[in-house]
């Protein structure tokens, strides 16, 4: 019963901090991208290929996710839960699909081509969520919930994209699928007990997104400051290193038998 309830209070408190963010982001004014997010600090053209460090800088994720899909359909490669495989394969094909679209959208940078490296993106995040979900706090909510946050997060892409045509673009619900589960992953980590070993791999993995999102933030800082190394380019390696980083968890980890 106590383990019950305090399970009840821990989902509460995330629930509580969702309905919040999904509150006040609804407060905020419609949000459109601006076009200075497409003027990158490195535009070098090398071999014919226009922005070349921040296209190739994106070859990672075709490793990572390829390395990926490999281990979840050779389902003995890697430890998983049964109940969920589709959003592991989600995950890592998202993975792939980042290597793809951020490529194509750094060759030709603007709204048009943002889309397709959104729409993986969003596949990634929201299937990242869901494994979270189920590994520490309820497999079943985990699969009930994986094809709504798949849709929602698919669905944020689309509306961005749709209202940004119309010339009132509004970037927020994006914004909340790409923020909010960065904000719960570390509480569900901290609230709940793991199922698995090396839980450690999956703080890393959070870290070197973290270090990501810096990365981007100091672009042109970077790279002026590390002889043409840009936060950009940097932005992509560390996002590959984080998605590398829960594939090794997933390698080496057991399941706990006090779980």
């Amino acid at each position: 019963m106590l383990r019950k309830q305090s399970l009840s209070v821990k989902v509460s408190i995330l629930f509580g901090i969702t309905l919040l963010a999904v509150l006040g982001i609804a407060t905020v004014p419609a949000i459109a991208q601006e076009q200075s997010y497409h003027h990158f600090a490195d535009q070098r053209t090398v071999l014919g290929i226009p922005n070349f460090w921040n296209v190739v800088s994106n070859i990672p994720f075709l490793i990572v996710g390829a390395m990926g899909i490999n281990g979840v359909i050779r389902k003995n490669r890697l430890t998983l839960l049964p109940e969920i495989l589709p959003v592991y394969l989600a995950f890592f094909l998202g993975i792939f699909l980042i290597g793809i679209g951020s490529g194509y959208y750094h060759l030709w940078p603007s709204n048009e081509t943002l889309v397709f490296d959104r729409l993986a993106m969003a596949v990634a995040f929201m299937a990242f969520f869901t494994i979270i979900i189920s590994e520490f706090i309820s497999e079943k909510a985990g699969k009930r919930l994986s094809l709504p946050l798949l849709l929602v997060g698919l669905f944020s892409v689309g509306y961005w994209y749709i209202t940004e045509s119309k010339g009132e673009g509004d970037l927020r619900l994006y914004a909340l699928v790409q923020f909010l589960p960065m904000l719960l992953i570390p509480l569900i980590l901290l609230l709940f007990s793991p199922r698995f070993s090396h839980i450690a791999l999956i703080w890393a993995a959070l870290v070197a997104y973290l270090m990501s999102k810096i990365a981007e933030m100091t672009d042109e800082i970077l790279y002026l400051s590390l002889a043409g190394v840009s936060g950009h380019s940097l932005k992509h390696l560390f996002s590959a290193l984080s998605a590398y980083l829960f594939f090794l968890a997933l390698k080496k980890r057991v399941p706990i038998k006090n779980f």
